[in-house]
């Protein structure tokens, strides 16, 4: 006699985000958020902020850029989603600045005036460089000359750019660049200077001659820069759709002590195994 399995009486929760080792107990189900069966959703950040602010709202716990959030909260009266103190992407941002080295840039400040391109403008990553340009070396966003570029190398990473990554304010001189040519080709071509991006460009990592980054030793940079202020750099949150908040208040707790339990396990794994 064949026995039918047995059913969970659990509701089930639509988490998403990215596969990082830190989650990967969500993803397989040896975490589980208190009172729900949990389905992970691997997405991209572009495709995630998209499908919150403008689109189909299914996932009641999703990964989220912080800045577009912040964006659509301020200007737009976004409240469909409720942030928690869980980021699950955190990076140093020196890293991401890249130079052709054949236009006498050096330093932070030698960036005045000179052609720099980025994917979008108003993503988190972006919005930290242009800070940390000007917070620490004093190059201000308006004495730039901003080229937005047409094509993302990244998006297969990244995902469609959100019209929130994509928010320009009055006050900066850019132009659109070519619609056939990504932000590495732009650089490749000597179009622009130099670029801002999350992504290592495509012709850095072919390794191009007159491509570079703008920090040779971008660890060390890091590391002053982390002793120095005590900034971890937030590039992603977790974001809970309201209406089931206000259905089980307890969840938001609920899906912290989730994702605790998922970064532990990584934690002890690391500890006890990985090399």
């Amino acid at each position: 006699n064949q026995r039918t399995p047995p059913t969970s009486s659990k509701p089930t929760i639509k988490l998403a985000g990215y596969d990082y080792d830190r989650v990967l107990a969500l993803m397989d189900g040896r975490v589980q958020i208190e009172g729900f069966d949990t389905q992970f959703e691997v997405s991209s950040i572009g495709d995630m902020n998209t499908h919150i602010f403008s689109g189909a709202q299914t996932r009641e716990v999703t990964e989220i850029g912080l800045h577009p959030f912040m964006l659509a909260y301020a200007n737009d009266g976004f409240r469909d989603y409720t942030l928690i103190p869980v980021f699950p992407l955190r990076l140093f941002r020196h890293k991401s600045i890249f130079i052709r080295n054949d236009r006498g840039i050096k330093k932070p400040e030698d960036l005045r005036g000179k052609k720099i391109a980025t994917p979008g403008y108003s993503s988190t990553s972006l919005t930290w460089i242009r800070g940390i340009v000007q917070h620490e070396y004093g190059v201000r966003p308006d004495e730039i000359k901003w080229v937005i570029a047409s094509k993302d190398s990244s998006s297969k990473a990244a995902g469609k750019t959100s019209r929130q990554e994509n928010i320009l304010p009055e006050g900066i001189a850019y132009t659109q660049g070519p619609e056939d040519k990504d932000e590495s080709d732009l650089l490749e071509s000597g179009e622009v200077d130099a670029l801002f991006h999350a992504a290592e460009p495509r012709a850095l990592v072919e390794g191009h001659p007159r491509v570079a980054r703008l920090f040779p030793d971008y660890r060390q940079t890091e590391r002053e820069y982390f002793s120095r202020t005590g900034i971890f750099p937030i590039m992603h949150a977790v974001a809970i759709r309201k209406d089931v908040i206000e259905q089980q208040p307890w969840l938001p707790k609920a899906v912290f002590n989730a994702y605790s339990q998922a970064k532990q396990l990584t934690y002890d794994y690391m500890q006890t195994s990985a090399w």
